[in-house]
């Protein structure tokens, strides 16, 4: 557990703390298995496991909120003049130099090329993906000794996705693509440079499934109009799923992950992140495209995030749970 003030290194946007929230219950709790407790987070063991490796959190900007928090995690046991962090675009990069280690953040929502590879600007409704393109992304990996990959909500549009296809221009089509199609042909490219290019006696591989959103505050029981706005308990139901958890997803994963002939560890962070609508930045961030409009500091919730989580928070469990597989499997 840390605070947003002793971690200098976290995103902004993410500071719940720092944006007004008043507060802080949904930073405390904590996920217990049943049959089982999870190893205390100790980063300096961690930092020591690490010592001479490179480790790379790649996807969109759920990732990059986990890459935050092990980052923050990690870096309370290192003294300030052993520790530096450094941004080029598309890569965060943090390292602990008494470690020789580094933990890094690779942009690339849709892990092939896209149109929304720029990290500054990337919003937009007409989104495309170029088939075939994941080595565009992926050869900047191939030093990771750890390797954390997650993508998922950009596929799920709600609208075909536009992928183009062909090798070069007078060769190249457009076609449309069912999200679920589209992304169980990602996954495939994903397993197909796994196992071309990681070496299991070398590097750990993670997929991280997909993170829950909470936009619709009637699906466990609250207001018709509501969401995560003001939200401040957890969904007590175990058998709760929301329904932008798409259950033929996670079957696409297990089915396209589990041929992969390199070992892919899952990282299934799906259910017991729906019950966290308690944890979301909500409307303690900074909108960085645009300036309120009236309508929306009269009515809170309607520029609510209900997809990105405040850190500290639902991140660092994921990572607690990544810190278990790696080390305690």
């Amino acid at each position: 557990m840390f605070e947003e003030h002793e971690c200098p290194f976290i995103e902004k946007k993410i500071m719940c703390q720092a944006h007004g929230r008043p507060d802080k219950g949904y930073q405390h709790w904590r996920w217990q298995p049943h049959n089982c407790s999870l190893p205390s987070f100790n980063a300096t063991f961690m930092l020591e496991k690490l010592r001479g490796k490179t480790m790379i959190f790649v996807g969109d900007s759920l990732n990059r909120g986990q890459f935050s928090s092990m980052v923050c995690l990690l870096q309370r046991s290192i003294p300030q003049h052993a520790k530096s962090f450094e941004i080029h675009e598309p890569r965060f990069i943090f390292k602990a130099k008494e470690y020789n280690a580094s933990i890094e953040f690779y942009w690339a929502p849709f892990l092939l090329e896209s149109n929304c590879d720029n990290f500054y600007y990337h919003r937009l409704s007409d989104r495309t993906v170029r088939k075939g393109s994941i080595n565009v992304h992926a050869q900047h990996w191939k030093e990771a000794d750890i390797l954390v990959v997650d993508t998922y909500i950009w596929w799920m549009t709600g609208l075909k996705l536009k992928i183009i296809q062909g090798k070069g221009k007078g060769e190249e089509e457009m076609i449309k693509m069912e999200g679920e199609d589209a992304y169980r042909m990602g996954l495939k490219e994903l397993v197909g440079w796994v196992e071309k290019n990681m070496d299991p006696r070398n590097t750990r591989v993670f997929f991280v499934t997909m993170s829950p959103s909470h936009p619709m505050s009637w699906e466990w029981g609250g207001v018709q109009d509501g969401n995560c706005y003001n939200e401040t308990s957890l969904i007590k139901d175990p058998n709760y799923w929301g329904s932008y958890s798409k259950k033929n997803i996670m079957k696409v994963i297990r089915e396209e992950l589990s041929a992969c002939k390199v070992p892919i560890s899952v990282l299934n962070i799906t259910q017991l992140s729906e019950y966290r609508k308690d944890a979301h930045l909500s409307i303690y961030y900074k909108k960085l495209d645009h300036q309120l409009k009236p309508e929306e500091l009269a009515n809170p919730k309607s520029f609510a995030d209900c997809f990105h989580w405040c850190v500290p928070g639902v991140p660092d469990i994921w990572n607690e749970l990544l810190y278990t597989k790696l080390f305690f499997p």
